[in-house]
Formats: C-alpha cells, sequence, structure tokens
C-alpha cells in the first residue's frame, strides 16, 4: 500500500462537506475567516477516543474564548456519533466520514503501526485550520490521552 500523503503547516486545508449526527450539513466552509480545530479520531465511545473528546469538551470554552471552534471527524454513522454525544454531553460537531474520504485526503486515514503491527486503519490527527483555510498545525499519530492540554501549551491557550 502507497504511503499516505500528510498534509504540512502553509497548504491549504481540503475543503469537505459532512453530515453531523443530526444529518445536517457542515462544511469547512462554514468556519471561514475564524480558526478552527479539525480532529480526526478512530471511533466513537471508545476508551481514547471518549477521553480525547471529553478533553476537548472540558477545554471548550477556553478554545472558544481564543478564537477557535472544535470539530471531530470519525468513520462511525450519524447514529452512533449522536449516541456518543448523549453520552458525553459534547457540545461540538461530530461529523460521520463513513467512506473515509476526508479521511483520506487529510491523511488522516492509511498506513500505522499498532501493538507492533503495521495496519489500516484512521491516524489520530489534529490539525488547526486558519481563517484564510490553510493549515497552521498539522500534528499525526497524537496521542488521545494529554493531547488536548499540550495543544493548548502549544498554541498559547
Amino acid at each position: 500500500m502507497p504511503s499516505t500523503k500528510r498534509l504540512s503547516a502553509g497548504d491549504r486545508a481540503p475543503a469537505f462537506t459532512l453530515p453531523d449526527a443530526q444529518g445536517n450539513e457542515v462544511s469547512l466552509a462554514d468556519y471561514a475567516g475564524r480558526k478552527v480545530i479539525v480532529y480526526f479520531y478512530p471511533a466513537a465511545s471508545t476508551p481514547g477516543c471518549t477521553k480525547q473528546a471529553c478533553d476537548f469538551r472540558d477545554n471548550l470554552a477556553e478554545l472558544n474564548d481564543a478564537g477557535l471552534d472544535v470539530i471531530g471527524i470519525s468513520p462511525d454513522k450519524q447514529a452512533k456519533l449522536q449516541k456518543f454525544i448523549d453520552a458525553e454531553e459534547l457540545t461540538f460537531p461530530l461529523l460521520s466520514d463513513p467512506e473515509k474520504k476526508v479521511l483520506t485526503e487529510w491523511g488522516a486515514f492509511g498506513e500505522k503501526t499498532m501493538y507492533g503491527k503495521t495496519v489500516t486503519g484512521v491516524i489520530r490527527s489534529t490539525f488547526l485550520v486558519d481563517a484564510d483555510g490553510l493549515i497552521e498545525v498539522a500534528q499525526y499519530n497524537v496521542r488521545a490521552t494529554g493531547h488536548v492540554a499540550k495543544l493548548r501549551r502549544d498554541l498559547s491557550v
């Protein structure tokens, strides 16, 4: 399998429109003029993904105060996303990409190493997209635990 193309700071963020848990279409263009954190995670309601989503939820006020919105994207279907939102009281959009088209365009789906084996799957990744739609920060293979705190430190939020 060819290596996954990765985005870097300065690249134009690939445009997307995906449904949220309620079926509303959400586009990256909806955030034009604002900075937005776009993070990709493997599966709703799994331990690591729950910890990461709850960290974003718990830090959302400070991120919003700093002019940062948050969007989470996974291959989960809308119904699973809604259960996750309800169970964890998440207050930011989670988008559904079951065909993994957006995940692939952002370099967040492909070969990765898990437990010493090479597998194909979602690469836990986080991006900061600036107000002009350019990638300001691109982070691949991030840790679920402690990632939001590190991101806040890196961004001085």
